[in-house]
């Protein structure tokens, strides 16, 4: 059976196999209680958006078995907040591990640039199960990629940008997120732009709920 795949709001993601839920960024425009049954977390990096510090260690408190990998700097605002040290892992560029059974790797290390005023947090782009979440970055990993959770709004991406990421990784599947700054129209016009420019097999906009199996 293969990896199901929902969304859950701009830059989160969840994926479930065998009984075991991994989740991505649940932040702060992410649905509420994402990361309630998660075995595992992944956070990409540090901005609100991607996570929310006490909400996570809120979770790490009232789920024993949870455990979490991010970069150094978001373990450090955990663990500072009363998170566990012994599961909150800093995970780093190069790394592959299992977590709750599922294969991660970890690839990228720099956000992308929002302005040169403004610095670049560490950023992880993480490749689960064929699924990559490239976080707040333009990462391209040596490894095939299933499906590309896509970017396609704030302030450090525009279309163009988009379009050419695509096109590098290669996916099979393309679904778009981090749309939250967008408005309904605005996600159309992204969607038709990318889906017609990027030229992946596939391009799909999950509706809530929606599931998508990958690989089985």
């Amino acid at each position: 059976m293969g990896t199901s795949l929902t969304v859950h709001g701009h830059a989160c993601a969840r994926l479930e196999r065998d009984g075991r839920v991994l989740v991505l960024d649940p932040g702060s425009w992410s649905e509420a209680g994402v990361a309630d049954d998660a075995d595992v977390v992944l956070v990409t990096h540090e901005h609100a958006d991607h996570v929310v510090v006490g909400d996570l260690v809120t979770a790490l408190a009232a789920r024993p078995a949870l455990e979490v990998w991010a970069p150094g700097p978001v373990v450090a605002l955990l663990t500072g907040e009363g998170a566990d040290p012994a599961r909150v892992h800093a995970a780093a560029p190069g790394e592959r591990w299992t977590a709750a059974g599922f294969d991660v790797r970890a690839f990228g290390g720099r956000h992308a640039v929002v302005h040169p005023d403004l610095p670049a947090p560490a950023n992880l782009a993480y490749l689960v199960d064929g699924v990559l979440h490239p976080g707040d970055s333009f990462t391209v990993p040596d490894a095939p990629v299933a499906v590309l959770l896509l970017p396609v709004g704030g302030p450090w991406v525009k279309v163009a940008e988009a379009v050419d990421h695509v096109r590098a990784v290669r996916p099979d599947v393309v679904v778009p997120i981090h749309d939250a700054v967008l408005s309904a129209a605005g996600q159309g016009l992204a969607d038709r732009l990318v889906g017609t420019l990027g030229g992946a097999p596939q391009y799909r906009r999950l509706a809530p709920g929606e599931r998508l199996v990958v690989g089985g």
